[in-house]
């Protein structure tokens, strides 16, 4: 037949909740054919046009019949499952009767509807399950006695370049092979089961069962569905009886593929990593992607010679017949309507663009039963001799050397054996009959238990009922809960728990559920360290559930409680389904993250996307650092504008407004710290989870070299923080000249940077006072040069002692130019005395306005080493150094937090109510962090009093030893009360005034008074904490009296403390 173009359909879901809440836009059009695409950050450009052979509009226009199917509303162009299938899986179907192998994909993005075309839900089913029925339909109204058909049913997952079958519980480590047939030069995967069925019902249930066996290999992180593709195959033969009696069989293989979720690389942000390379995130539908376009290079003869890729990827060559062979093809491309997803969306519709480009030639496969059985025999005949043989490999062995050769001897040998194993299968199966191979079948599949199958129970019973990231796989799992007690735990525990769970922190013997009339109760198992959280809440003790009650087991096993006997208990806030995602938003409500999406811009809210996405994963691999004991911790760290780096002296500080979200991983047993962007993390925790997949699989994983290891990092600058030099003095050609807050991420001060900027010439020298302009505007249009001079910093932390440096951006001459000064090593208290000359060779309007509002963000970084942890911390586990670390943390935050109360009541201080730091979940933020707070507090309360104690009693005890007549009374109550009314920080207020005022003498030059009067005075009356100071060092006093009155240093910012960084962070973990 001539060639036939690959079929290439798009259809655009609805919005779903999420994109409703956020008041999403719609920037998806169609018009018969023609698909449109709107980009909103540029509304008045004019849309980007598609064409397809079918463009399906299933945004909206719909209503729902009592049955639950949804149908075209009046007058709509809504387009149905039943269309669909009309216009695409009908044509498969007949295809398939006619004796063609037929194809069919679906692509898009993580959500945008693939598996609702595809499989459907509910009662709106989709391509595969009524093109299955329909198949059904037709051979029951076959009246020819002589023609018979057979059906064969497979189903398989191919994650990370490994093949897992999908109707078998027994996979071997590493996957099941995929060998090249050397006759047809086709792949086909060596031992996968193939099942005949005899009707729908069959292929429904072992549908159920594949599911069901992909949902369980989520949970126990084995996989993570939207990065699987799943291939559903149904060989379809009938088999014709001539008059003769010699029998034909007309074959059809139809390949039903859902397609992993098509997120672009480029989009997570992954560049740099050193481990990008190794990690299979998206290598198939890479290779896909190339393999059709040098397909449909071909088919459109742009180019002569084009090899074509279908050896790069486990998927490609599965489905080299379909894309390129014999096969008629059919793509089905899902749209998400979403502003928020215009860039993927795109993608999309260009990629299947592409598809429809592709030519195929399917031709019909009939051929006689006997001649295949014939060909079969001599070709195992053949491979036989060449085994026994192995010239093949000497004859083409010019220039091997003998380890390359005994390599592909062996390799040849192996792809020969496997080739007759399959041979010899095919013919045995010849041999059975069907009706056998058929009872055989059907015996196995009603053993089949999936789970969740029984509907009467679940109107009658308590259940709990699984929930999935994707939402094909969430009411796939069920548990009924009998009356009296269920256990939950692993199935290595004895006794055998009722409920058996595998993969992250679930333990041996983890919880018991109980069950009484009804009313149910959870328990973790004491002493079994399990981790437990219901609604989000770490459970502690015996807890009494309620209907739709959310239970997460370990890291992974999320179920929600259904208790039909007691529905009035569930909160009528609750929505009517609950959905993965309401799960885990209400965790990272608990941990402190507002989920409300009203008022927020669009980049915020692809931040909060992003953290609810990143979230669970950063829980996923903690998890998997305690189980691994990798003795590393993360936590989601959000980096605002005025905390990153980076700075332009043409633009407005008000364009970087955006939020970073990283993920920061710290060494538990030297400090050492990392923060990876997002995509990075998403690569690593990739690579994470095959390191415990092989850990899983009883691989020995402590020997892996460390350059190999995911956790493994080596040592980089960390950021200590920044500071934001504000410009605003340049306006008026003033020398400028302060010392600034270091605050890091969370906004906390971790030191001061002292930094002078000046006007100059071109050569950095100062230019004349007289250069001081009443009116900017007068600089426009003329050459302006200033120079920022780095002088020296203090930092507070001494694990940074080892090296400090600072970086800047500025834009030089026109070109972004990065500055670094030298590192100093050694000291806490750094001299750089590093200067920069910038230019502008003409200044514009929009550099006075940066002047006026923008800063240059000043980044220090500290050198961080391997150094030797200490001894005792090597005797602890990955947990408890957690632990240690979460209690330190928080320790340091409470000293803080009573030291800047000391300061508010003292009123001594400005710098701490000129900052302003915001802090969510963090590490601190944990689950028990308010407990831990109080316990910490009380803990230092009744360390004062104790002290008191002791003090008064040695009064008392010096008082009652004197002298009757030394006993004065007055004195020993003053004495009494003093300690009894202390608050303890006298001492370190004292020492806080003294450090402030020699900061001040340090930092800030003491003007000429006209008034003569003494510095001292002018210091009390600037600083109106130190009078409260009655003592003081006279050499303190002496030395403000030497201090030199030097000229103003400019004119500052109109903000009294628009120097102090302004920063703010969200940690989470």
């Amino acid at each position: 037949m001539p060639d036939e173009s690959v079929k290439v359909a798009v259809r655009v879901r609805p919005f779903n909740q999420r994109e409703k809440d956020r008041s999403a836009k719609l920037i998806i059009k169609m018009q018969g054919q023609m698909t449109t695409i709107a980009n909103p950050e540029t509304p008045n450009e004019e849309p980007k046009s598609f064409s397809f052979d079918y463009s399906y509009w299933s945004h909206d226009g719909f209503q729902e019949k009592s049955d639950g199917v949804l149908e075209p509303a009046g007058g709509s162009s809504y387009a149905s499952q039943r269309r669909v299938f009309e216009d695409l899986g009908q044509g498969v179907l007949d295809n398939a009767f006619e004796g063609y192998n037929c194809s069919l994909f679906a692509y898009g993005q993580t959500g945008s509807g693939k598996s609702y075309s595809m499989v459907g839900y509910g009662q709106n089913k989709g391509i595969v399950p009524i093109t299955c029925d329909e198949m059904f339909k037709t051979m029951d109204k076959n009246a020819d006695p002589n023609k018979r058909f057979e059906v064969t049913f497979s189903m398989l997952e191919i994650y990370n370049e490994q093949v897992r079958d999908l109707l078998s519980k027994d996979n071997p480590k590493g996957g099941l092979n995929v060998r090249q047939n050397p006759k047809l030069g086709l792949f086909y995967v060596e031992n996968l089961k193939r099942v005949p069925v005899g009707s729908y019902a069959e292929i429904e249930k072992r549908t159920d069962q594949g599911t069901a066996s992909r949902t369980v290999a989520s949970t126990n992180m084995n996989a993570t569905s939207s990065r699987a593709h799943t291939v559903v195959t149904i060989t379809f033969d009938q088999i014709i009886k001539s008059e003769s009696g010699s029998e034909t069989k007309k074959s059809s293989v139809m390949n039903l593929v859902d397609l992993a979720g098509s997120e672009r690389a480029d989009s997570t942000g992954a560049t740099g990593d050193r481990l990008k390379e190794g990690a299979n995130i998206n290598k198939s539908l890479s290779a896909l992607g190339n393999v059709i376009s040098a397909l449909a290079d071909l088919s459109m003869g742009t180019k002569k010679k084009i090899m074509v890729p279908y050896r790069d990827s486990v998927l490609t060559k599965l489905l080299q017949n379909a894309l390129g062979g014999n096969s008629k093809t059919i793509m089905i491309a899902a749209l998400s309507p979403a502003d928020i997803n215009y860039d993927e969306t795109l993608s999309t519709l260009r990629y299947a663009d592409r598809a429809k480009k592709i030519k195929n030639k399917a031709v019909v496969n009939e051929n006689p039963l006997d001649k295949l059985i014939r060909e079969l025999k001599e070709e195992n005949e053949r491979l036989k001799k060449a085994m026994e043989g192995g010239g093949v490999v000497m004859q083409e062995g010019a220039g091997l050397t003998p380890e390359e050769l005994d390599k592909m001897r062996k390799q040849m040998e192996e792809d020969i054996r496997a080739q007759l194993m399959a041979n010899q299968a095919m013919i045995a199966e010849n041999a059975q009959s069907w009706d056998d191979k058929l009872a055989e079948a059907r015996t196995e599949t009603e053993k089949i238990d999936v789970g969740g199958a029984d509907n009467s129970r679940k109107s009658k019973e308590a259940y709990l009922i699984n929930l999935n990231e994707d939402p094909m796989l969430s009411g796939v799992i069920c548990h009924f809960l009998n009356s009296g007690e269920t256990s939950v735990g692993r199935k290595d525990a004895s006794p055998v728990p009722n409920i058996c769970l595998s993969g992250l922190s679930i333990q041996k013997q983890h919880a018991v559920i109980f069950n009484k009339k009804g009313v149910i109760e959870i328990e973790s198992v004491s002493g079994s360290g399990s981790k437990t959280k219901i609604n989000g809440i770490p459970l502690t003790g015996r807890k009494a559930l309620c209907h739709k009650d959310r239970i997460l087991f370990g890291s992974n096993h999320m179920y929600v409680l259904m208790n039909p006997l007691k529905p009035e208990t569930a909160d009528n806030s609750l929505p009517k389904e609950i959905t993965w995602e309401y799960a885990q938003k209400e965790i990272a409500q608990v941990k402190g993250f507002a989920t409300g999406s009203a008022g927020l811009s669009k980049e915020q809210q692809i931040v909060q996307e992003q953290v609810l996405e990143i979230l669970p994963m950063v829980s996923e691999v903690n998890a998997v650092s305690e189980e691994l004991n990798k003795q590393k911790s993360f936590e989601v760290v959000l980096i605002s504008a005025a905390a990153q780096e980076g700075g332009d002296i043409t633009q407005s500080h008000a364009s970087n407004d955006l939020v970073l979200v990283t993920v920061k991983m710290k060494n538990l047993l030297n400090g050492n710290t990392w923060l990876w962007e997002r995509g990075k993390f998403i690569t690593r925790r990739y690579l994470i989870q095959e390191l415990y997949q092989k850990f899983l699989d009883g691989e020995n994983i402590s020997n892996i070299p460390k350059e190999q290891d995911p956790f493994w990092e080596p040592t980089e600058d960390v950021l200590i923080g920044t500071s934001n030099l504000f410009l605003q003095s340049l306006s008026y050609c003033l020398d400028f000249e302060d010392t600034l807050n270091i605050s890091d991420y969370k906004g906390q001060e971790e030191g001061h940077l002292k930094v002078k900027l000046e006007p100059c010439d071109n050569k950095g020298k100062p230019i004349d006072e007289e250069a001081f302009v009443d009116d900017p505007h007068e600089l426009l249009n003329k050459p302006y040069h200033f120079k920022l001079t780095v002088e020296n910093a203090n930092i507070h932390k001494s694990r940074f002692s080892k090296g400090i440096m600072v970086k800047y951006s500025v834009k030089n001459n026109g070109k972004v130019e990065e500055v670094k000064t030298p590192t100093v090593k050694n000291t806490l208290t750094p001299t750089f005395n590093h200067s920069k000359v910038i230019s502008i060779p003409k200044l514009k309007q929009e550099n006075l306005d940066f002047f006026e509002s923008g800063c240059i963000t000043l980044s220090i970084y500290g050198i961080q080493e391997d150094t030797m942890p200490d001894p005792k911390l090597l005797k602890l586990n990955t947990r408890e150094l957690r632990e240690a670390s979460m209690y330190q943390d928080l320790r340091a935050l409470t000293i803080n937090q009573e030291l800047r109360q000391m300061e508010n009541m003292e009123n001594s201080t400005a710098n701490a109510s000129g900052r302003r730091a915001t802090m969510f979940g963090n590490e601190i933020a944990s689950d028990t962090s308010h407990l831990k707070t109080e316990v910490v507090l009380l803990q230092r309360k009744y360390e004062r009093l104790q002290q008191k104690e002791r003090r008064m009693q040695q009064i008392c005890e010096e008082w009652s030893k004197k002298p009757d007549g030394e006993k004065q009374f007055e004195p020993f109550y003053r004495a009494v009360s003093a300690v009894a009314n202390s608050t303890g920080t006298r001492l370190k207020t004292r020492v806080q005034m003294l450090n402030q005022m020699l900061k001040l003498q340090k930092t800030v030059a003491l003007p000429s008074y006209k008034d003569n009067s003494s510095p001292m005075l002018r210091l009390q009356k600037e600083a109106p904490g130190l009078q409260r100071q009655k003592t003081m060092d006279p050499s303190m006093l002496s030395q403000a009296n030497k201090k030199t009155p030097s000229k103003s240093n400019g004119k500052r910012p109109s903000s009294a403390d628009n120097n102090k960084t302004e920063s703010s962070a969200c940690v989470l973990q």
